[in-house]
């Protein structure tokens, strides 16, 4: 409880008062004395109403404070949340309200002011936009009351408990806001070759159209029907992908809001889905440090649901990635062949470490190494040398550069494909090199 303005107004008056008063029967000026009493009886008048109204205030009930929040919020997204305050005052009171938010969330709109009316509940509400994933608890709101005269204001901390979930920002194609993939993914950047019926598995048979392959005709149908009869085919269905996704040192780098880890679970949810769409199966597999989970791949548009609530707070860790240990687990686990995609930051350091493992790994599944390449490094490789700190700096830049190259190209020697990539990037070549897989053949 803290004293409020206008007591603090109504002291400093009386004291100025109570201080001129003295000063000038100091200077032995005349001074009525019945000026002083006044002044005195207004002090200890205003002691006993400051009392008066600091017991009345304890006396207050506390509203009665309700938060309704979105179960789950999309990383880097506003959301809202709403405040429903009841009371049981008979008069009108006006009321500061300020919710603890939790670290890792930023908000608008705090502290709230409200009016609280006789025999009505009120609603107020503020945003919310969350910097990291993860799982949120609210456990305190605080209110500001006024004393009913106004002297006091009595500060109270109210238990309102609740949760949320902050999912990656892909969470917000689950809810059903993408109703076109194949104009959404063209947005996004996505290049599908259009080609009829020339996938791998058969689909169906129909009438020959003009630009259909002469080696699409069915003989036998077409000599039944006596009209050329072509058969379909499709990309070929019921495969697996498997996500070997980084979560050491590496993939802590950041170069906007999101880190490098951050953009490639999105990138790993917007494949899942495409996969899924595709009648392919979707599993996940994390290694560095304490984040190593393995999630089998397993088709249908469930899948994705389990994949984002296995992943919502998952993060990286300052400890380096263990290829050898993460690719064995692999080895492990997944017996059937797969489409299996690394997602990491390659450095030079991982040279004979990664190249190792990837050539086993090679061995029995499909492998596709995604390195994500730091923006900054493009800005420096192509920003004007002019002054000596910048030369170095673009000499070590390229000479970095270099390095990863040379690491790329033995990998590509070696028959594993290296996708190298800026984070902003990734999901849309991801799904373009898969669907173009699927259409030759390579899955």
């Amino acid at each position: 409880m803290k004293p409020s303005r206008l007591l603090l107004i109504w002291l400093a008056l009386l004291l100025a008062i109570g201080i001129v008063l003295g000063a000038l029967r100091a200077l032995e000026f005349a001074v009525p004395s019945s000026l002083l009493s006044i002044n005195w009886g207004l002090l200890l008048a205003l002691l006993a109403l400051v009392i008066l109204d600091a017991i009345r205030l304890k006396r207050l009930p506390s509203p009665r404070v309700q938060r309704q929040m979105p179960g789950s919020l999309a990383l880097g997204r506003w959301g809202e949340v709403r405040l429903e305050i009841e009371h049981d005052f008979q008069q009108p009171l006006n009321m500061q309200l300020f919710d603890h938010v939790p670290d890792g969330l930023s908000f608008e709109n705090l502290p709230l002011s409200v009016e609280l009316q006789p025999g009505q509940h009120s609603h107020i509400g503020y945003r919310l936009r969350p910097l990291k994933r993860g799982h949120f608890s609210f456990e305190y709101c605080e209110i500001n009351l006024p004393s009913p005269l106004g002297l006091w204001s009595g500060k109270r901390q109210l238990n309102v408990t609740d949760n949320t979930r902050v999912y990656p920002d892909f969470a917000r194609l689950y809810g059903g806001q993408l109703l076109a993939v194949d104009n959404w993914l063209s947005q996004l950047g996505v290049r599908q070759r259009q080609r009829r019926g020339l996938g791998l598995e058969f689909h169906q048979l129909r009438e020959f159209r003009e630009g259909d392959s002469l080696r699409q005709i069915d003989w036998k149908a077409t000599a039944r029907q006596r009209t050329p009869i072509a058969r379909e085919y499709q990309d070929e269905r019921d495969q697996q992908i498997i996500f070997m996704l980084d979560c050491g040192r590496h993939m802590r780098s950041q170069d906007d809001e999101l880190s490098h880890f951050d953009h490639a679970l999105n990138a790993c949810l917007l494949l899942s889905y495409v996969g899924l769409r595709q009648g392919d199966a979707v599993g996940l597999s994390t290694f560095a440090g304490d984040q190593a989970r393995y999630l089998a791949p397993i088709k249908g548009s469930s899948q994705l649901n389990v994949l984002l609530n296995s992943v919502y707070d998952l993060d990286s860790t300052q400890r380096p990635a263990d290829y050898q240990a993460a690719v064995n687990q692999l080895l492990a686990r997944q017996k059937r062949r797969a489409l299996v995609v690394l997602i990491t930051n390659l450095r030079d350091e991982d040279d004979e470490e990664l190249l190792t493992a990837v050539k086993r790994l090679s061995q029995q599944h499909q492998v596709m190494v995604v390195s994500l390449r730091e923006e900054t490094l493009d800005h420096l490789r192509h920003a004007p040398v002019q002054t000596l700190p910048e030369a170095l700096g673009y000499c070590g830049t390229v000479e970095y550069l270099n390095a990863r190259a040379e690491l790329h190209e033995r990998l590509s020697a070696h028959g594993v494909p290296v996708l190298d990539v800026r984070p902003g990037e990734l999901g849309a070549a991801l799904v373009t090199r898969y669907l173009g897989w699927k259409r030759v053949g390579v899955l």
